[in-house]
């Protein structure tokens, strides 16, 4: 132990350039050809809908092993009860070297309306991912047809939107083999009878206790390229909230997906799958409806993943200014999750940050699951906050499982961050990020963090959903070390990400066990995988 104040300080200088140099990312849209811009309309009449764009989606829409970016945009306002021209939705093709082609026209996606939110997934199970679209007062579902198109069949499978959605997402809640889609809505809101907050001279946008809650949605998959609306009969409808960002876990280990959704100022939900076709709405039993002390948070992203490696999910929440971020522990037991905020350095390090879209990724692949958030507070409310509204994102690693500590990554350029999704999409074995900015150009960030080894699963169902939404994945690493992860695509905010299952091996160069989790509980066991490569799992035959 150095006992000289100077060697001290030398000690603790190096040991804060440890922690910094370990996650480093560099933003290279301009240079990746990503020439994308989000726009919300706003012509100083403050709608409320102008405060919430929009989403990015990270998927391989064409099947030739690199990632691909969706953006979603907005429309022209304020005329949004008639059918309002859209700025258009944006399809780029990943060229496999880390540029990107705008290809929308050809796939024809660009959508029409005010769009906010974008989830995809394999519905259909032929192979293909498609894309769900969600929005003000109108929903789009493209099935991609596998020739690098894709078909509006938003009518005919039963879809359209007649609220304001503001997420959505896909799993398999009865583990049919069938992805179902669940879509959060935020607030009944009509351009025509809007409410108008602050002094005539100097209005503001208002609160979200203006507006009346709406109930979330939730549509069963047919099998045959429709769904039907079982909301209500599944219990979801029955609980009215102001419905952001949602993620999917299976939190109490039963083989059912259960499904967690931030709601804007009154208190969250966590809807437990009681496996019958219902859902148990028990955030306050559990403990993740609200804050610590009680008090309801602009909720707005969410993942739930295992930060901890002890084979729970946890649950991650980001919010407004003087809100602080909200982290919850599994416990495993009644009431399931306790605040971990203070105890892991989240609460404190998050207090003055509004945070969108996050998600909780390895991205310095030493096994332990960081956080990335998607920062700027609200527009236009300079004034009132006293500082300026664009923020620069913020990573903050996690220290074994124990505290996450806010790290310099390279991250310094502040904008009005929305939307984030996750990726690998250079086939580096790193995580990158695709941020949307609203009123400004996309980001994308390359991670070009000090390498650790990885490994990533790409699951194929048979019985279950073809791409394995849900299934649970177990390594023992040489020594004993266990790690765990689960198949999602519904991560953040409004966004959709990947479907890989990936995994910070540190520097193991190989796992001695891997023990897949498939959606209802059946289990499936591989031995000797190398690190390095993405594995490819298919479900094995049921006999």
């Amino acid at each position: 132990m150095p006992r000289s104040p100077r060697i001290a300080a030398l000690f603790l200088g190096a040991a804060i350039c440890f922690l910094n140099a370990q996650i480093r990312f560099e933003e290279v849209a301009r240079k990746a050809g990503l020439d994308y811009q989000m726009r919300n309309g706003s012509a100083g009449r403050f709608h409320q809908v102008e405060l919430m764009p929009a989403g990015v989606a990270a998927f391989d829409y064409n099947n030739d092993g690199c990632t691909d970016i969706y953006l979603v945009n907005g429309a022209a306002l304020p005329s949004l009860e008639k059918n309002q021209p859209a700025f258009g939705n944006r399809l780029y093709r990943n060229n496999c070297d880390m540029t990107f082609t705008d290809v929308t026209a050809k796939a024809g996606v660009a959508g029409e309306g005010y769009s906010m939110a974008v989830a995809t997934a394999d519905f259909d199970n032929d192979g293909f991912i498609d894309i769900f679209v969600a929005g003000v007062n109108r929903n789009t579902l493209f099935r991609n047809r596998g020739d690098g198109r894709f078909e509006d069949v938003t009518a005919e499978a039963g879809v359209s939107g007649q609220v304001w959605s503001i997420s959505a997402g896909w799993f398999d809640y009865d583990n049919d083999g069938w992805l179902d889609l669940l879509v959060s809505n935020y607030v009944a809101w009509d351009p025509r009878t809007e409410p108008r907050c602050g002094p005539p001279d100097a209005p503001i946008y208002c609160h979200p206790n203006s507006y009346r809650p709406l109930p979330n949605q939730l549509f069963h998959n047919n099998r045959d390229g429709t769904f039907t609306d079982v909301s209500e009969k599944s219990g979801i409808a029955r609980h009215p909230g102001k419905g952001m960002g949602l993620a999917f876990a299976d939190f109490d280990r039963d083989g059912f997906t259960d499904v967690f959704v931030a709601n804007d100022s009154v208190r969250s939900f966590l809807f437990r799958n009681r496996g019958d076709g219902t859902f148990q709405e028990l955030g306050l039993e559990a403990g993740v409806a609200l804050r610590e002390d009680g008090a309801a948070i602009a909720g707005m992203g969410a993942d739930f993943r295992d930060f901890d490696n002890d084979g729970l999910p946890d649950l991650v929440v980001s919010g407004m200014i003087n809100d602080t971020f909200l982290l919850f522990r599994n416990l495993g037991k009644r009431p399931f999750f306790e605040d971990f905020g203070a105890r892991s350095g989240l609460l404190m390090g998050t207090r003055q940050l509004t945070g969108w879209g996050l998600g909780m990724y390895d991205f310095d692949n030493d096994g332990w699951k960081d956080l990335f958030f998607a920062l700027s507070h609200f527009p236009r409310l300079e004034r009132y906050l006293g500082r300026d509204s664009a923020l620069p994102n913020k990573v903050f690693r996690n220290i074994e499982g124990r505290r996450f500590v806010d790290v310099p990554a390279g991250l310094d350029t502040a904008a009005l961050h929305h939307g984030a999704a996750f990726a690998d999409f250079d086939n580096d074995g790193r995580v990158d990020v695709a941020v949307s900015v609203l009123n400004g150009p996309a980001k994308l960030y390359r991670n070009v963090s000090p390498f650790g080894h990885w490994a990533a699963f790409n699951l194929r169902g048979r019985r279950s959903n073809r791409q394995g939404l849900g299934a649970e994945i177990r390594l023992t690493l040489p020594g004993g070390r266990v790690l765990y992860n689960h198949a999602t695509t519904s991560v953040g905010y409004a966004s959709s990400s990947e479907p890989l299952v990936r995994f910070g091996l540190g520097a193991h160069t190989r796992i001695d066990r891997v023990e897949v989790r498939w959606p209802g509980g059946r289990t499936q066991k591989l031995a000797g995988v190398g690190a390095g490569r993405v594995v490819e799992v298919e479900e094995a035959e049921v006999k």
